[in-house]
């Protein structure tokens, strides 16, 4: 007996077995080589050994089988790199194979062992070698399958030639291209044509990752050195980067904006992504740009990952929530009309030649009124409420069986003479595969259960994969679902597939004829409603018959209407009127009818009965903008002010200012422009003569001047008037009115008490200016939207309590924050806000990205068990809107409804029981205090929609002041159960919530706003011994202008905590700026906490600052830190007197402000006799001017030498670089734009601290005060100052990164704290 070697060499073979089954297939495997009986230790490749090997391997499997087989490659696993000997497995070849898109085949389907490949032998080579070379993908050029140039269309080619020719000009592109244009190919060729080194590929939907790296394949199929790069397809990002920074390839790199937006960087709870961030992107390709990217959360990715010079290509087929964003030809439009033109067209411009639309079906939209049928069902702003007719009990059973069965016999009547889509054999084989929408998961179940049970539909099989739409890997289970049901012949099966969101976009199901819309309502997006019908438009040829017609069928015919009346893009060229309207709807029409049916009357819709629908449309787009929309204006006004009204308009903007436009979510540009048609088709004339460098009359020239300036004095009334329109929605939503009638702008103002107009209008526009200024409204269009806005909060009270508060939310995500004053916390937020300093019932997922269809409960310990119980009493002390009582009182509904159930049982509440606890709860545990009568009706219509049922709340007079001059008196009067009307005695408050109000505009001369939000903080904590807020958080940083005193007594109170900070505002409130950041915090007397000190919101921070300060030595360099150059006022004045009215605080201000160049004609721009240099800014450029030395108050710096840094750079965010500072010589001096650094006696002294306020350790140390763009002496309090002479214990003489190594190990920072700085703070030269 000997011992055998513990480690068996191995080698690689390739074969193939010769019969139709196996063909084009190829197997990898491996076997055990004895490498005794070789020459060497590495065989050559086909060598006689590794053959022999290899073939008595298999014929361990395939001899008693049987199967004669081909051996065509053997090779050694053994290989030489870096100096040493390595081996690789058959593992690491399938991966690489399987990484670069190779399919790999199963034979052996129950055990799914076989390494089978759909591959040729020179691709499996290739493998090999890249495994050998630590790649873990092919590139395209090495696949030798497949290979040949893709033959664009027409349209595809005038997509990439205009793409390739506006980025020259411009970073942004938007492709307006309907489903199946190719969009993915187009995109990648431009990357191709314009020779991209980094591109990104970013979708809201994983799973299209495949489409990506099959067409990347078919497009760079001739080049060696564009990689393909993902988590699970092509080389990793490691790799691929790596090559470009050696400058030996080019990458397109996918990911997903759900991995992308969990990221820290962008409000996400993950350290994870940052590579990607970091990338400075040469082009990002944003795919269905129209999902996910419009989200908040979404904004921020994007915000993050485009750099001053990326390009970016937004791809999309219904793009309805992007168009504003572009103009001109930033956009490519391929529609469904272009396409079906296009198809009808061909034969005509290219006889002969084969028609590449022909597969395209022609599509036929055609109603059927429910409504009318089911009347109950019929609401007159929502149209037919599917939600209700689908509604199911607790046993999974349709409430309305009957109605819904009735429904079902309905579409399926077998009468000759009927057109019901199953009323004939011949219908129900045309229509034998078909997508059927439906409201929800629930509602789905119930329905596949009772169509198996329906003597028609029994015939076909029912394949249930609703779902949200949002889990793309089940989405994938759920296409196959379809596919096996539907088998290999579709002809000879019958199936209804049933879904609530899955396969709606980017999937193709060729056997489809028909989709049923039996979901939605009137609000239903025209993109998701686009997107869903054209499933059905897929090409398909089915035992030699082509597609030719595919149908929708929907039950609710004014949302067919609105959104095909919005999908026409009427307006598409932004002001034309009559005739041209009524052509591009007409046009639509021919190529898509809509037809009514009525019984056995079919009657199609023309343009009229179309265009009359846009008025809805237009109300619905001002509703759902906030009234912040172009429709909401009395156009034809606007484009003919005259000198007068410009005078008036100019005079509000004093009032008010203006205002810049948000992004809307409509696709309807403004429609008419104040010319007739006869003058608009000749600015049509004139504008393609301009295109084509025609010379233009002066008559030509003169009509176009007059369109651009009515156009501008139009957008500049607008962003006027915008400071006011944004205001309304939130006050028609609170308004009393006695007998519900309608709102108009006639009633408007007398509607609101003048202390809300106060409080909710700008400051200085009376209910007499608006008067005077609402004729530039259109009063219909306000009217109506108006109602909308009641409609929808009163169809809220007919909804169990879940669905009414989500209702409620959805109309609170459309109203706009007029200003820092009026911030509007958004539901998602005080979700976020709430659960995580109370814990309690969240309607979001655990990243708070997602509204979740069952509330979740959180639990946050003692804290939540004594906050959330049936006896718990919770104060918002300023509610705005109601949502934050909304989210109290529910989660303590659920607690009581809770307590009600008896263990184990899930006891269901009547509509009428659920409203009776809710009320109750609104009266037991929910008291609020508001600024004005308007906030208080607005909260009231919040919790309690139109009932006549009572809420405690109360409004102060004065609320503002009285916690400035009175705050004792206010916490006594809340705190006293009389003021609630709940007896006598104390009022004790378990918890006390909200989001108070930020600032005040300052009065006088006084600079800015002064902040308030500090008198609420006090207040809550004396009204409550436990609460939260949230708040800007300057005063983390002892910035801002909340009394100093008051910061440090916050930051040591063992009571208050920190519970999240966002740096970046715009995180959580997106169209409010607050510098320094928001935080909430939280507070608790019955717990102690770590004094919060000097904030920090990293925790390498926080121990960096730690080792640093607490040094015994420790000296700040902020002691060193100089101030702006001041006047000598007594000289200046006594030789220019006329000075003292240039100059600030009725001429006392002694300081060189950062304005002074603009002030004094007195500065000269070159030297003279008796001056010295004044370095300032003039427009935010570096100047230097000359001043008279003798009117300067000369202080001991003026003499030295120092380094000079902009007073204010950057945004605080932590890691940013500083403006280049410079170094400021003797005799000169600095206006305000800049702050001074030592005073030094020489140049090296001076150019040593230059040094030492670039590194990245002085920057991170100066960002954990510095919030804002300013930098005061103050923020740089923590960083430590230095020794800058020859005798220093840091070496000046070395380079930046060096310098920051010897400081690394002067203060003993650990390699977590290193690693962090030079991973957080960017470098500076």
């Amino acid at each position: 007996m000997k011992y055998v070697s513990s480690f068996e060499p191995t080698l690689i073979y390739v074969m193939r077995i010769n019969d139709p089954a196996h063909e084009g297939c190829l197997k990898i495997g491996k076997a055990s080589v004895n490498y005794e009986e070789a020459s060497s230790l590495q065989p050559a490749p086909n060598s006689n050994i590794l053959n022999q090997a290899a073939k008595k391997r298999i014929n361990e499997y395939t001899q008693t089988a049987g199967i004669a087989y081909d051996l065509l490659y053997t090779e050694s696993t053994l290989y030489f790199s870096e100096k040493r000997i390595k081996a690789f497995l058959d593992h690491d070849v399938h991966d690489v194979l399987e990484r670069s898109g190779i399919k790999k085949k199963f034979f052996n389907t129950e055990a799914k062992a076989d390494e089978w490949y759909i591959t040729d032998l020179e691709t499996v080579k290739k493998a090999i070698t890249a495994v050998k070379q630590g790649r873990r993908s092919l590139n395209a050029s090495e696949i030798t399958q497949g290979q040949s140039p893709i033959e664009f269309r027409p349209e595809q080619k005038e997509a990439i030639a205009k793409t390739e020719k506006q980025f020259k000009k411009s970073n942004r592109m938007l492709w307006n291209a309907k489903m199946r244009f190719g969009k993915t190919l187009s995109a990648l060729q431009v990357v191709k044509d314009m020779n991209f080194v980094r591109t990104l590929i970013l979708t809201h939907r994983p799973v299209v990752n495949d489409g990506w790296f099959d067409d990347f394949k078919k497009i760079f199929y001739d080049r060696d050195d564009f990689f393909y790069s993902s988590k699970n397809k092509g080389n990793t990002f490691d790799y691929v980067e790596r090559l470009v920074q050696q400058r030996t390839g080019h990458y397109v790199y996918f990911a997903s904006l759900q991995d992308l937006r969990g990221s820290e960087l962008v409000g996400g709870k993950f350290d994870k992504n940052d590579e990607i961030f970091g990338v400075n992107w040469d082009l990002v390709i944003i795919d269905e740009a129209h999902e996910g990217t419009q989200t908040e959360l979404g904004k921020s990715v994007l915000k993050e990952l485009e750099k001053d010079n990326t390009k970016i290509l937004q791809l999309s087929g219904t793009p309805f929530n992007l168009l504003d964003e572009h103009t001109g030809d930033a956009i490519y439009t391929w529609d469904y009309v272009m396409e079906q033109k296009a198809k009808r067209d061909w034969d005509i411009l290219h006889k002969g030649d084969p028609n590449p639309y022909a597969s395209l079906p022609h599509l036929n939209i055609f109603t059927f009124d429910l409504g009318k049928m089911l009347g109950k069902y019929q609401d007159e702003e929502l149209a037919f409420n599917f939600h209700e007719f689908f509604r199911v009990d607790e046993n999974g059973l349709f409430i309305h069986q009957q109605d819904v069965r009735s429904f079902l016999d309905l579409i399926c009547k077998t009468d000759e003479s009927s057109n019901y889509p199953y009323s004939t054999e011949e219908y129900r084989r045309n229509f034998r595969h078909s997508l059927w929408m439906i409201p929800g998961v629930k509602s789905a179940r119930a329905l596949s259960t009772m169509l198996q049970q329906h003597p028609v539909f029994s015939q076909f099989e029912i394949v249930n994969v609703a779902g949200d739409g949002d889990e793309d890997v089940k989405s994938e289970d759920a296409l196959q679902m379809v596919h096996k049901a539907i088998g290999e012949d579709p002809d000879e099966t019958y199936t209804i597939t049933l879904s609530c969101g899955r396969l709606t976009t980017g999937v193709s199901v060729p056997a489809w004829t028909a989709v049923f819309m039996l979901a939605g309502s009137f609000n239903t997006s025209a993109a998701n409603y686009m997107q869903t019908i054209f499933r059905v438009q897929t090409p398909a040829t089915i035992n030699g018959r082509m597609k030719t017609e595919c149908f929708v069928f929907d039950f609710a015919p004014d949302r067919t209407l609105k959104v095909i009346a919005e999908t026409a893009k009427v307006s598409a060229k932004a002001g034309k009127t009559g005739e041209d309207g009524h052509r591009i709807m007409g046009e639509f029409l021919n190529f898509c009818p809509v037809i009514s049916v009525d019984g056995t009357q079919m009657r199609p819709y023309n343009a009229n009965q179309m265009l009359e629908q846009l008025k809805r449309v237009y109300v619905e787009r001002v509703v759902r903008n906030g009234f912040e929309d172009g429709y909401l204006y009395n156009n034809d006004l606007l484009m003919k002010l005259d000198g007068g009204d410009l005078t008036e308009f100019n005079n509000l903007k004093k009032i008010i200012g203006s205002t810049k436009a948000m992004q809307k979510s409509g696709d309807i540009d403004l429609n008419k422009q104040g010319f007739t048609n006869e003058e608009y088709e000749e600015l049509e004339g004139i504008e393609q003569k301009k295109r084509k460098k025609e010379e233009l009359t002066p008559e030509e020239i003169k009509l176009l001047e007059e369109k651009k300036e009515k156009k501008k004095n139009r957008d500049s009334a607008v962003s006027i008037l915008r400071g006011i329109s944004i205001r309304m929605p939130l006050m028609i939503y609170g308004a009393e009115l006695t007998d519900e009638s309608e709102i108009t702008l006639d009633n408007f103002t007398s509607l609101i008490d003048a202390k809300s107009w106060e409080e909710f209008m700008p400051r200085g526009v009376t209910k007499q200016l608006f008067n005077s200024f609402k004729k530039y409204y259109d009063p219909d269009i306000f009217r109506a939207a108006g109602k909308r806005i009641r409609a929808m909060a009163k169809a809220a009270d007919d909804e169990d309590i879940e669905e009414r508060i989500a209702l409620i939310a959805s109309i609170f995500k459309s109203f706009r924050n007029p200003d820092k004053e009026t911030v509007l916390t958004p539901w998602r937020v005080v979700n976020m806000h709430l659960s995580e300093s109370l814990g309690g019932y969240t309607f979001w997922n655990e990243d708070f990205s997602e509204i979740i269809s069952e509330p979740r409960w959180v639990d946050q310990g003692e804290v939540t068990a004594e906050v959330f119980t049936p006896d718990s009493q919770i104060l918002e002390i300023n509610s705005k809107s109601g949502l934050y009582p909304l989210y109290m009182a529910y989660s303590i509904y659920r607690v009581r409804r809770n307590a009600v159930n008896e263990p184990g049982s899930d006891q269901k509440f009547s509509h009428d029981e659920q409203y009776s606890l809710w009320e109750k709860v609104l009266v037991d545990n929910i008291f609020v205090i508001c600024k004005t009568p308007m906030a208080k009706s607005i909260t009231k219509r919040t919790l309690l929609g139109f009932r006549d049922a009572k809420i405690n709340a109360h409004c102060f007079e004065d609320l503002i002041n009285t916690l400035k001059d009175r705050p004792r008196q206010f916490i006594e009067r809340i705190t006293r159960r009389s003021f609630w009307k709940k007896g006598d005695g104390p009022m004790k408050f378990d918890a006390v919530v909200g989001n108070p109000p930020y600032q005040v505009t300052a009065n006088g001369e006084a600079n800015g706003s002064d902040p308030i939000y500090h008198l609420f903080i006090d207040a809550g904590r004396a009204a409550g011994a436990r609460g939260t807020f949230i708040h800007p958080g300057r005063f983390l940083f002892k910035a801002g202008k909340t009394p100093k005193d008051w910061n440090e007594k916050i930051l040591n109170d063992e009571h208050f905590k920190v519970v999240r900070y966002w740096s970046n505002s715009g995180s959580i409130f997106p169209t409010v700026d607050i510098k320094g950041g928001v935080a909430v915090t939280y507070w608790d007397t019955k717990h102690t906490f770590k004094k919060i000190g000097v904030f920090t919101n990293y925790p390498e921070l926080r121990s960096i600052l730690d080792k640093v300060t607490c040094c015994d030595d420790f000296k700040s360099l902020s002691e060193t830190i100089y101030t702006q150059t001041k006047y000598d006022l007594n000289k200046l004045y006594k030789d220019f007197p006329q000075y003292k009215s240039a100059i600030g605080s009725n001429g006392s201000d002694k300081r060189l402000r950062s304005n002074a160049f603009d002030k004094l004609d007195i500065f000269t721009e070159e030297p003279q006799d008796g001056y010295c240099a004044i370095h300032g800014l003039i427009r935010n450029k570096r100047v230097v001017r000359y001043f008279p030395t003798k009117y300067l108050e000369l202080n001991p710096i003026f003499s030295k030498y120092k380094v000079l840094v902009p007073e204010a750079n950057g945004s605080g965010a932590i890691g940013e670089v500083l403006s280049t500072p410079l170094i400021g010589k003797p005799l000169i001096g600095f206006t305000g734009s800049y702050i001074a650094i030592g005073q030094f006696t020489s140049i090296e002294n001076a150019n040593a601290c230059m040094k030492y306020i670039k590194t990245k350790f002085a920057r991170t140390l100066l960002g954990t005060l510095k919030v804002t763009q300013h930098n005061p002496s103050e923020t740089w309090a923590n960083v430590p100052l230095q020794d800058f002479t020859v005798s220093s214990d840091i070496d000046w003489s070395k380079s930046i990164a060096e310098i920051d190594q010897q400081l690394y190990a002067k203060y003993g920072l650990s390699a977590a704290e290193i690693n962090f700085i030079e991973t957080t703070i960017k470098p500076m030269r």
